[in-house]
């Protein structure tokens, strides 16, 4: 089966079905398919400049981190009850939640400690809006948005205390600025390193 340009709404609104057709689907190279809101998404592929900021975040995680936790990148976390299966620019989580379900294809959401997502052009709207309602449902503690293409210029803002669909947002900056992210990190993130658009 070849991955659809545009979403693709299945003719059930069965969450096994759609989970089905997203694992089947053959994904081409270096793209992201997602469900976002019952709809099958297929993300293009992302500037270079992408990966250097999440290699940039990932670095300043790593070292913060129990023994246990890891960060991962394109791994996918399912949030059944609004319809997502979601894959974060960067996701952190106990690593026995990988061990737990090794044979699946996603972890479910509500096991991470935090996710982030780096905008681009063509999903930055969804990084805005569809995702972090998705990831508050799921309870995910911290959302990470590194919104290259904010309308007022770059910018970087930490999301939390997650209540149904909202988080709280507790802190924000632009590229450039010192970012600090609080426990279970407890780390500073330079962002003048992060290339801007």
């Amino acid at each position: 089966m070849s991955a659809p340009t545009d979403p693709y709404v299945p003719d059930h609104d069965s969450w096994e079905g759609l989970v089905r057709l997203w694992e089947e689907l053959d994904r081409p190279e270096g793209c992201k398919v997602e469900i976002i809101g019952g709809t099958v998404r297929v993300a293009p592929r992302v500037a270079n400049r992408h990966a250097l900021i999440a290699s940039v975040v990932r670095r300043a995680l790593c070292p913060a981190l129990p023994e246990t936790w890891g960060v991962y990148q394109r791994q996918s976390v399912a949030v059944p009850s609004c319809g997502a299966m979601l894959t974060p620019d960067l996701l952190v989580l106990d690593s026995s939640v990988l061990v737990e379900s090794a044979t699946q294809c996603y972890v479910p959401a509500e096991r991470a400690v935090l996710v982030a997502e780096i905008t681009c052009r063509s999903t930055a709207a969804q990084d805005r809006t569809e995702k972090p309602a998705a990831y508050a449902r799921a309870g995910i503690p911290l959302y990470l948005l590194i919104d290259a293409h904010a309308p007022g210029g770059p910018t970087v803002t930490l999301y939390g205390e997650p209540n149904q669909d909202v988080y709280r947002v507790l802190r924000a900056g632009r590229f450039g600025d010192t970012f600090h992210l609080p426990t279970p990190f407890g780390i500073v993130l330079d962002t003048s390193v992060f290339p801007r658009p």
